[in-house]
């Protein structure tokens, strides 16, 4: 069984959502995950930020904007009166629901209920459609397996006992649709796996019913070499690891959410990235086989911030890093890259919320420098301690840039470098140039 995913610009018009059907085969037994229509999560963003802020007639403006839109793409999704009507019902149904939290105290907990409507009506239409076209069809609710524990890490097992139960209950039925994105939390009210989260959703699934393959459907055609809004001649990759993939995913490279890697790699389950707008091209596939003695791509990742940590107590100090790593820890701020001497440390984060708090308690340590607006490139392949000139070569590419951070060795598959985030086009650029022209 198969998984595949399509992400907001692959529904995103009643054209596009018909054309699913020039790609999924309705005699294949698979599950679709479907992403909200584009725009609509932004707008139900915009719709919480406005009674987040007590705002309610903004709300309700938005709302009413956002229904019309759906109006609209209903007349131009279905043809019989019958079905059109029910597409009505589905949509006065979700709206209904946004216009009550109106009468309400509006927190968190209402905010995750207005940002899953998105995916609940892209669904529900498309099943609805379906049924209009005469294809046989059944809509899982991802509110029933989707679930995260208290640590917001999915629970792969209770996908499984969840979801295999209403496949077995449809032995006849080959298509079955479900939400991306949506799922509920330890506490069972309803949460999502944040931006992005449907590439993750369809991971998930794939890796709860051990998918022969999974399937990630955008509008490009698989993973570039490079970012394609920035350079000129980039070129999708034929063939990348889970390691590659991942690396990439989290530096950058929007086409992939970044956990989404690691629930197929836990099972060795093949994840494909292709294109709605050619579905015959090759795209990326990612999977356990690695390709030796190549550089595969580059990627940015922007809004990051540096800490420089100095100090002469550091010298010999047993539990220094540690007495650093636990500041972090407290403030649940990940980092990025880290490089250490005798007598400093230097890590990058991309989350300053408590930047303040952070810089405060690490003075204690020593002298501390932040230095924000900057941009870590990726440059992925094979890095391995047996492969020759590959670094130098990202090196000299490099020759006329400052480079704030280098971190080499941490991974056989990357090497990252900390820029000015003014100098990250030119660096992106030049890269390519060396490695890839």
């Amino acid at each position: 069984m198969k998984v595949l995913k399509f992400g907001g610009t692959s529904v995103g018009s009643p054209e596009r959502m018909k054309k699913l059907l020039d790609i999924i085969n309705p005699t294949e037994r698979q599950i679709v995950v479907l992403s909200a229509v584009s725009g609509t999560t932004n707008s139900l963003v915009e719709i919480s930020q406005a009674f987040l802020a007590g705002d309610k007639p903004k709300a309700n403006l938005l709302i009413k904007a956002l229904k019309d839109k759906y109006e609209l793409f209903i007349q131009e999704l279905f043809n019989k009166p019958e079905f059109l009507e029910q597409g009505k019902e589905v949509i006065d149904y979700h709206f209904d629901l946004l216009f009550a939290f109106s009468n309400d105290l509006f927190t968190a907990i209402e905010e995750k209920v207005v940002l899953a409507q998105g995916e609940l009506l892209s669904t529900t239409l498309y099943h609805v459609y379906l049924k209009e076209i005469g294809v046989s069809s059944v809509l899982l609710p991802a509110l029933e397996f989707m679930k995260i524990d208290e640590d917001n890490e999915p629970i792969v097992d209770y996908i499984t006992d969840h979801i295999q139960p209403l496949l077995d209950a449809a032995p006849q039925n080959n298509l079955f649709i479900t939400q991306g994105f949506i799922c509920r939390n330890s506490f069972g009210e309803i949460d999502n796996l944040r931006r992005g989260g449907s590439d993750y959703t369809a991971s998930l699934i794939g890796a709860g019913i051990r998918s022969e393959e999974v399937q990630i459907w955008t509008d490009i055609d698989g993973m570039h070499n490079n970012d394609p809004r920035i350079v000129k001649g980039t070129k999708p990759i034929a063939n990348l690891s889970f390691d590659e993939a991942a690396e990439l995913a989290y530096f950058g490279a929007k086409i992939l959410h970044p956990q989404s890697v690691f629930p197929a790699q836990k099972y060795k389950i093949p994840v494909r990235l292709l294109n709605t707008m050619d579905p015959k091209a090759h795209g990326t596939l990612i999977s356990s086989e690695s390709e030796k003695g190549k550089i595969k791509s580059i990627a940015a990742k922007d809004g990051i911030t540096a800490i420089k940590i100095q100090s002469s107590r550091m010298l010999l100090a047993y539990g220094f890093l540690r007495r650093v790593f636990e500041v972090f820890e407290r403030y649940k701020t990940p980092i990025d890259m880290i490089t250490t001497s005798e007598v400093a440390v230097s890590v990058t984060i991309d989350d300053t919320k408590y930047l303040g708090e952070i810089t405060r308690e690490l003075s204690d340590f020593g002298i501390v420098e932040v230095d924000v607006n900057q941009s870590i490139i990726c440059v992925v392949g094979d890095f391995g301690a047996n492969t020759h000139g590959f670094a130098s070569r990202v090196f000299e590419s490099l020759k006329h840039i400052p480079l704030r951070m280098i971190s080499y060795g941490g991974s056989n598959y990357n090497v990252s470098l900390l820029v000015k985030s003014d100098d990250k086009v030119e660096a992106l650029r030049s890269l390519h140039n060396r490695l890839f022209e």
